[in-house]
Protein backbone atom coordinates (compact mmCIF):
# COMPACT_ATOMS: atom_id res chain seq x y z
CA UNK A 1 0.00 0.00 0.00
CA UNK A 2 1.29 3.46 -0.95
CA UNK A 3 0.29 7.08 -0.46
CA UNK A 4 -0.87 8.51 -3.78
CA UNK A 5 -1.87 12.05 -2.79
CA UNK A 6 -1.97 14.52 0.08
CA UNK A 7 -4.74 17.08 -0.28
CA UNK A 8 -5.74 20.23 1.62
CA UNK A 9 -9.43 21.22 1.57
CA UNK A 10 -10.32 24.65 2.97
CA UNK A 11 -13.72 25.37 4.54
CA UNK A 12 -14.55 28.84 5.85
CA UNK A 13 -16.18 28.71 9.29
CA UNK A 14 -16.60 32.41 10.08
CA UNK A 15 -13.83 33.03 12.62
CA UNK A 16 -11.37 30.67 10.97
CA UNK A 17 -10.86 28.59 7.86
CA UNK A 18 -10.83 24.89 8.64
CA UNK A 19 -8.05 23.15 6.74
CA UNK A 20 -8.92 19.47 6.29
CA UNK A 21 -6.09 17.21 5.14
CA UNK A 22 -6.88 14.04 3.20
CA UNK A 23 -4.19 11.42 2.67
CA UNK A 24 -5.18 9.12 -0.22
CA UNK A 25 -3.83 5.62 -0.81
CA UNK A 26 -3.73 3.24 -3.77
CA UNK A 27 -6.24 0.93 -2.04
CA UNK A 28 -9.69 1.73 -3.32
CA UNK A 29 -11.69 3.86 -0.89
CA UNK A 30 -8.95 3.95 1.75
CA UNK A 31 -8.00 7.44 2.86
CA UNK A 32 -7.48 9.29 6.12
CA UNK A 33 -8.65 12.66 7.43
CA UNK A 34 -6.57 15.12 9.41
CA UNK A 35 -6.87 18.80 10.25
CA UNK A 36 -4.35 21.63 9.96
CA UNK A 37 -6.40 24.69 10.88
CA UNK A 38 -4.33 27.77 11.74
CA UNK A 39 -6.20 31.05 11.70
CA UNK A 40 -4.66 33.93 9.74
CA UNK A 41 -2.18 31.51 8.14
CA UNK A 42 -4.48 29.40 5.98
CA UNK A 43 -2.72 29.93 2.67
CA UNK A 44 0.69 29.33 4.23
CA UNK A 45 -0.47 26.06 5.80
CA UNK A 46 -1.99 24.83 2.53
CA UNK A 47 1.35 25.48 0.84
CA UNK A 48 3.19 23.65 3.62
CA UNK A 49 0.87 20.64 3.26
CA UNK A 50 1.70 20.57 -0.46
CA UNK A 51 5.41 20.64 0.45
CA UNK A 52 4.88 17.68 2.82
CA UNK A 53 3.29 15.73 -0.02
CA UNK A 54 6.58 15.79 -1.92
CA UNK A 55 8.21 13.96 1.01
CA UNK A 56 5.70 11.18 1.61
CA UNK A 57 3.81 10.38 -1.62
CA UNK A 58 4.82 6.86 -2.64
CA UNK A 59 5.52 5.81 0.97
CA UNK A 60 3.69 3.23 3.11
CA UNK A 61 1.10 5.19 5.17
CA UNK A 62 1.22 2.71 8.05
CA UNK A 63 4.87 3.61 8.86
CA UNK A 64 3.67 6.60 10.87
CA UNK A 65 6.73 7.22 13.05
CA UNK A 66 9.01 6.87 10.03
CA UNK A 67 6.96 9.38 8.05
CA UNK A 68 6.81 11.75 11.04
CA UNK A 69 10.59 11.73 11.20
CA UNK A 70 10.79 12.39 7.47
CA UNK A 71 8.44 15.37 7.69
CA UNK A 72 10.28 16.75 10.71
CA UNK A 73 13.91 16.19 9.72
CA UNK A 74 14.28 15.93 5.96
CA UNK A 75 14.84 19.60 5.31
CA UNK A 76 17.28 22.03 6.90
CA UNK A 77 14.60 23.79 8.99
CA UNK A 78 13.11 21.25 11.38
CA UNK A 79 9.34 21.14 11.84
CA UNK A 80 9.32 23.29 14.97
CA UNK A 81 7.69 26.35 13.42
CA UNK A 82 3.96 26.87 13.70
CA UNK A 83 3.23 26.62 9.96
CA UNK A 84 5.32 23.49 9.37
CA UNK A 85 4.22 22.03 12.71
CA UNK A 86 0.58 22.53 11.77
CA UNK A 87 1.01 21.00 8.31
CA UNK A 88 2.84 18.01 9.83
CA UNK A 89 0.09 17.63 12.40
CA UNK A 90 -2.64 17.51 9.79
CA UNK A 91 -0.86 14.80 7.82
CA UNK A 92 0.01 12.81 10.94
CA UNK A 93 -3.59 12.79 12.18
CA UNK A 94 -4.72 11.49 8.78
CA UNK A 95 -2.13 8.69 8.90
CA UNK A 96 -3.49 7.47 12.24
CA UNK A 97 -7.00 7.54 10.75
CA UNK A 98 -5.73 5.30 7.94
CA UNK A 99 -4.02 2.89 10.34
CA UNK A 100 -7.21 2.47 12.34
CA UNK A 101 -9.14 1.75 9.15
CA UNK A 102 -6.51 -0.78 8.02
CA UNK A 103 -6.96 -2.74 11.26
CA UNK A 104 -10.68 -2.06 11.57
CA UNK A 105 -10.45 -0.46 15.03
CA UNK A 106 -10.79 3.05 16.47
CA UNK A 107 -7.53 4.87 17.10
CA UNK A 108 -7.77 4.61 20.88
CA UNK A 109 -7.46 0.80 20.56
CA UNK A 110 -4.19 1.26 18.66
CA UNK A 111 -2.82 3.03 21.76
CA UNK A 112 -3.63 0.34 24.30
CA UNK A 113 -7.39 0.59 24.54
CA UNK A 114 -9.70 2.83 26.55
CA UNK A 115 -8.67 3.99 30.01
CA UNK A 116 -12.03 5.71 30.67
CA UNK A 117 -15.68 5.36 29.73
CA UNK A 118 -16.12 8.87 28.32
CA UNK A 119 -14.39 12.18 27.67
CA UNK A 120 -15.86 15.22 29.38
CA UNK A 121 -16.29 18.29 27.16
CA UNK A 122 -16.29 21.96 28.10
CA UNK A 123 -17.69 24.95 26.25
CA UNK A 124 -16.31 28.42 25.56
CA UNK A 125 -18.18 31.65 26.25
CA UNK A 126 -15.82 33.77 24.16
CA UNK A 127 -14.78 37.27 25.20
CA UNK A 128 -15.86 40.82 24.61
CA UNK A 129 -14.48 43.30 22.13
CA UNK A 130 -11.85 45.68 23.41
CA UNK A 131 -14.30 48.58 23.42
CA UNK A 132 -16.84 46.53 25.41
CA UNK A 133 -14.63 45.28 28.22
CA UNK A 134 -15.40 48.08 30.66
CA UNK A 135 -19.09 48.53 29.84
CA UNK A 136 -21.18 48.50 32.99
CA UNK A 137 -23.34 45.60 31.75
CA UNK A 138 -20.40 43.37 30.82
CA UNK A 139 -20.52 41.30 34.07
CA UNK A 140 -24.23 40.72 33.53
CA UNK A 141 -23.52 39.51 29.99
CA UNK A 142 -20.96 37.02 31.26
CA UNK A 143 -23.47 35.74 33.82
CA UNK A 144 -26.13 35.25 31.16
CA UNK A 145 -23.72 33.45 28.83
CA UNK A 146 -22.62 31.19 31.69
CA UNK A 147 -26.20 30.25 32.54
CA UNK A 148 -26.87 29.54 28.87
CA UNK A 149 -23.88 27.21 28.67
CA UNK A 150 -25.21 25.18 31.61
CA UNK A 151 -28.66 25.03 29.99
CA UNK A 152 -26.98 23.44 26.95
CA UNK A 153 -25.70 20.60 29.16
CA UNK A 154 -22.12 21.65 29.90
CA UNK A 155 -20.79 21.19 33.43
CA UNK A 156 -17.67 23.23 32.67
CA UNK A 157 -16.91 26.26 30.52
CA UNK A 158 -14.16 28.77 29.79
CA UNK A 159 -14.36 32.52 29.36
CA UNK A 160 -12.07 35.41 28.51
CA UNK A 161 -13.09 37.62 31.41
CA UNK A 162 -9.64 39.19 31.78
CA UNK A 163 -9.37 42.33 29.63
CA UNK A 164 -6.29 43.23 27.58
CA UNK A 165 -3.91 45.33 29.66
CA UNK A 166 -0.72 47.27 29.17
CA UNK A 167 2.41 45.98 30.98
CA UNK A 168 1.26 47.78 34.11
CA UNK A 169 -2.12 49.28 34.88
CA UNK A 170 -4.09 50.26 37.96
CA UNK A 171 -6.91 48.40 39.66
CA UNK A 172 -9.62 49.02 37.05
CA UNK A 173 -8.97 45.92 34.88
CA UNK A 174 -8.45 43.70 37.93
CA UNK A 175 -11.69 44.79 39.56
CA UNK A 176 -13.52 44.43 36.25
CA UNK A 177 -12.33 40.83 35.92
CA UNK A 178 -13.46 40.16 39.49
CA UNK A 179 -16.97 41.45 38.72
CA UNK A 180 -17.25 39.34 35.57
CA UNK A 181 -16.12 36.13 37.26
CA UNK A 182 -18.32 36.83 40.28
CA UNK A 183 -21.30 37.17 37.95
CA UNK A 184 -20.53 33.82 36.34
CA UNK A 185 -20.11 32.08 39.68
CA UNK A 186 -23.37 33.58 40.99
CA UNK A 187 -25.16 32.46 37.82
CA UNK A 188 -24.09 28.79 37.91
CA UNK A 189 -23.18 28.05 41.53
CA UNK A 190 -20.35 25.94 42.90
CA UNK A 191 -21.19 22.69 41.09
CA UNK A 192 -20.07 24.02 37.69
CA UNK A 193 -16.37 24.31 36.82
CA UNK A 194 -15.27 27.71 35.53
CA UNK A 195 -12.03 28.39 33.68
CA UNK A 196 -10.68 31.86 32.87
CA UNK A 197 -8.40 32.34 29.85
CA UNK A 198 -6.08 35.37 29.79
CA UNK A 199 -5.01 34.51 26.23
CA UNK A 200 -1.46 35.42 27.33
CA UNK A 201 -2.45 39.09 27.21
CA UNK A 202 -1.05 40.26 30.57
CA UNK A 203 2.53 40.99 31.45
CA UNK A 204 3.96 38.69 34.13
CA UNK A 205 3.21 41.27 36.83
CA UNK A 206 -0.37 41.86 35.66
CA UNK A 207 -0.79 38.09 35.40
CA UNK A 208 0.18 37.82 39.08
CA UNK A 209 -2.40 40.47 40.02
CA UNK A 210 -5.21 38.81 38.06
CA UNK A 211 -4.37 35.35 39.43
CA UNK A 212 -4.37 36.64 43.00
CA UNK A 213 -7.63 38.56 42.60
CA UNK A 214 -9.50 35.63 41.04
CA UNK A 215 -8.23 32.97 43.43
CA UNK A 216 -11.31 33.56 45.62
CA UNK A 217 -13.59 32.04 42.96
CA UNK A 218 -11.98 28.57 43.04
CA UNK A 219 -11.45 28.34 39.30
CA UNK A 220 -10.96 24.95 37.66
CA UNK A 221 -7.95 26.58 36.06
CA UNK A 222 -6.49 30.00 35.19
CA UNK A 223 -5.08 29.94 31.68
CA UNK A 224 -2.06 31.61 30.06
CA UNK A 225 -1.53 34.39 32.64
CA UNK A 226 1.40 35.73 30.58
CA UNK A 227 3.31 35.03 27.37
CA UNK A 228 4.18 31.33 26.93
CA UNK A 229 7.72 32.45 26.08
CA UNK A 230 8.10 33.24 29.80
CA UNK A 231 7.98 29.81 31.49
CA UNK A 232 9.83 31.06 34.58
CA UNK A 233 7.18 33.74 35.11
CA UNK A 234 4.37 31.23 34.59
CA UNK A 235 6.04 29.02 37.19
CA UNK A 236 6.24 31.94 39.63
CA UNK A 237 2.53 32.65 39.18
CA UNK A 238 1.71 28.97 39.75
CA UNK A 239 3.69 29.00 42.99
CA UNK A 240 1.92 32.16 44.18
CA UNK A 241 -1.68 30.84 44.05
CA UNK A 242 -3.51 27.61 44.77
CA UNK A 243 -5.46 27.94 41.50
CA UNK A 244 -4.25 25.45 38.86
CA UNK A 245 -2.42 27.28 36.06
CA UNK A 246 -2.91 26.02 32.48
CA UNK A 247 -0.79 26.76 29.41
CA UNK A 248 0.70 25.24 26.27
CA UNK A 249 -1.72 25.83 23.41
CA UNK A 250 0.87 27.79 21.40
CA UNK A 251 3.78 25.40 21.89
CA UNK A 252 5.07 23.19 19.08
CA UNK A 253 6.83 19.91 19.83
CA UNK A 254 7.54 18.06 23.06
CA UNK A 255 10.67 20.02 24.09
CA UNK A 256 8.96 23.22 25.35
CA UNK A 257 6.46 21.11 27.29
CA UNK A 258 9.34 19.31 28.92
CA UNK A 259 10.73 22.69 30.02
CA UNK A 260 7.36 23.74 31.46
CA UNK A 261 6.96 20.50 33.39
CA UNK A 262 10.55 20.42 34.65
CA UNK A 263 10.09 23.93 36.05
CA UNK A 264 6.77 23.07 37.67
CA UNK A 265 5.20 25.90 35.71
CA UNK A 266 1.64 24.61 35.49
CA UNK A 267 -0.93 22.10 36.68
CA UNK A 268 -2.54 21.62 33.25
CA UNK A 269 -0.85 21.39 29.86
CA UNK A 270 -2.84 22.20 26.73
CA UNK A 271 -1.17 20.93 23.56
CA UNK A 272 -3.09 21.54 20.38
CA UNK A 273 -3.11 18.34 18.33
CA UNK A 274 -3.34 20.31 15.08
CA UNK A 275 -0.20 22.36 15.85
CA UNK A 276 2.09 20.52 18.25
CA UNK A 277 3.07 17.70 15.88
CA UNK A 278 -0.07 15.64 15.56
CA UNK A 279 -1.15 12.56 17.46
CA UNK A 280 2.35 11.09 17.30
CA UNK A 281 3.93 14.01 19.16
CA UNK A 282 1.04 14.68 21.51
CA UNK A 283 1.33 11.13 22.81
CA UNK A 284 4.95 11.88 23.73
CA UNK A 285 3.76 15.05 25.46
CA UNK A 286 1.09 13.07 27.29
CA UNK A 287 3.77 10.66 28.54
CA UNK A 288 5.67 13.64 30.00
CA UNK A 289 2.49 14.81 31.72
CA UNK A 290 2.01 11.36 33.22
CA UNK A 291 5.58 11.33 34.55
CA UNK A 292 5.08 14.72 36.23
CA UNK A 293 1.52 13.90 37.38
CA UNK A 294 0.16 16.93 35.56
CA UNK A 295 -3.24 17.04 33.84
CA UNK A 296 -3.65 17.21 30.07
CA UNK A 297 -6.52 19.13 28.45
CA UNK A 298 -5.97 19.80 24.75
CA UNK A 299 -6.66 23.13 23.12
CA UNK A 300 -9.37 22.48 20.53
CA UNK A 301 -11.27 25.46 19.06
CA UNK A 302 -10.96 24.10 15.52
CA UNK A 303 -13.09 21.91 13.28
CA UNK A 304 -14.65 18.45 13.67
CA UNK A 305 -11.59 16.39 12.73
CA UNK A 306 -9.54 18.07 15.48
CA UNK A 307 -12.34 17.30 17.94
CA UNK A 308 -12.57 13.65 16.87
CA UNK A 309 -8.80 13.24 17.24
CA UNK A 310 -8.83 14.96 20.64
CA UNK A 311 -11.57 12.65 21.91
CA UNK A 312 -9.79 9.53 20.63
CA UNK A 313 -6.65 10.68 22.44
CA UNK A 314 -8.61 11.25 25.64
CA UNK A 315 -10.10 7.78 25.62
CA UNK A 316 -6.62 6.22 25.76
CA UNK A 317 -4.64 8.75 27.86
CA UNK A 318 -4.54 8.50 31.68
CA UNK A 319 -3.53 12.12 32.40
CA UNK A 320 -6.31 13.54 30.19
CA UNK A 321 -9.06 15.36 32.12
CA UNK A 322 -11.32 17.33 29.76
CA UNK A 323 -11.61 18.47 26.14
CA UNK A 324 -12.49 21.87 24.71
CA UNK A 325 -15.45 21.64 22.33
CA UNK A 326 -16.79 24.32 20.01
CA UNK A 327 -20.33 23.39 19.02
CA UNK A 328 -22.06 26.52 17.71
CA UNK A 329 -19.51 28.53 15.74
CA UNK A 330 -21.43 27.94 12.47
CA UNK A 331 -24.99 26.56 12.17
CA UNK A 332 -23.97 23.94 9.60
CA UNK A 333 -21.12 22.43 11.64
CA UNK A 334 -22.86 19.04 11.90
CA UNK A 335 -23.38 18.93 8.12
CA UNK A 336 -19.70 19.03 7.18
CA UNK A 337 -18.81 15.80 8.97
CA UNK A 338 -20.42 12.57 10.05
CA UNK A 339 -20.86 12.27 13.79
CA UNK A 340 -17.65 10.84 15.20
CA UNK A 341 -18.61 10.13 18.82
CA UNK A 342 -22.01 9.99 20.53
CA UNK A 343 -22.35 12.79 23.09
CA UNK A 344 -24.58 12.61 26.16
CA UNK A 345 -26.53 15.90 26.11
CA UNK A 346 -26.62 16.03 29.91
CA UNK A 347 -23.05 16.65 31.02
CA UNK A 348 -21.69 16.78 27.46
CA UNK A 349 -19.83 13.48 27.68
CA UNK A 350 -18.31 12.00 24.51
CA UNK A 351 -18.50 8.22 24.33
CA UNK A 352 -16.30 5.73 22.52
CA UNK A 353 -17.35 4.32 19.18
CA UNK A 354 -16.44 1.18 17.24
CA UNK A 355 -15.95 3.16 14.02
CA UNK A 356 -12.42 2.58 12.69
CA UNK A 357 -9.78 5.28 12.81
CA UNK A 358 -11.08 8.65 13.99
CA UNK A 359 -14.63 7.59 13.14
CA UNK A 360 -15.26 10.65 10.98
CA UNK A 361 -15.81 11.44 7.32
CA UNK A 362 -15.81 14.91 5.74
CA UNK A 363 -18.47 15.83 3.15
CA UNK A 364 -16.53 17.68 0.46
CA UNK A 365 -19.76 18.88 -1.15
CA UNK A 366 -20.52 20.83 2.02
CA UNK A 367 -16.92 22.06 2.19
CA UNK A 368 -17.26 23.38 -1.36
CA UNK A 369 -20.23 25.53 -0.28
CA UNK A 370 -17.98 27.44 2.14
CA UNK A 371 -14.80 28.36 0.25
CA UNK A 372 -11.84 30.22 1.67
CA UNK A 373 -12.40 33.76 2.93
CA UNK A 374 -9.90 35.93 4.81
CA UNK A 375 -10.39 35.48 8.55
CA UNK A 376 -12.12 38.20 10.55
CA UNK A 377 -9.45 40.61 11.84
CA UNK A 378 -8.94 40.35 15.60
CA UNK A 379 -6.98 43.41 16.63
CA UNK A 380 -6.33 44.97 20.01
CA UNK A 381 -5.10 48.49 20.65
CA UNK A 382 -4.74 50.04 24.08
CA UNK A 383 -6.28 53.38 24.99
CA UNK A 384 -3.16 55.24 23.89
CA UNK A 385 -3.16 53.56 20.48
CA UNK A 386 -0.31 51.12 21.14
CA UNK A 387 -0.60 47.51 20.01
CA UNK A 388 -1.88 44.85 22.39
CA UNK A 389 -2.14 41.07 22.30
CA UNK A 390 -5.31 39.45 21.00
Amino acid sequence: MKITAVEAHVCNARMRNWVFVRVVTDEQGLHGWGEATLEWHTRAVVGAVEDMADLIVGEDPTRIEHLWQMMFRQHFWHGNGIVRGTAMSGVDIALWDILGKVHGVPCHKLWGGPVRDYVRLYGHLGGGKMEDFYESDEPQRFGELAAGMVERGFTAFKSMAVPPTMPLEGLAPVRHAERCVAAMRDAVGDEIDIMVDCHARPSPRMGHLFASALEQFDLFWFEEPCWPERPDDIAAIQRSVRTPIATGERLVGAAPFNELLTKGACSVIQPDITHCGGLTEVRRIAALAEIHRVALAPHNPQGPVSTAASIELGLATPSYIICEAVTSDVPWRDEVATTSHPIDPVGMLARATDKPGLGIEIDLDVVAKHPFEPELPQQVFYADGSVGDW
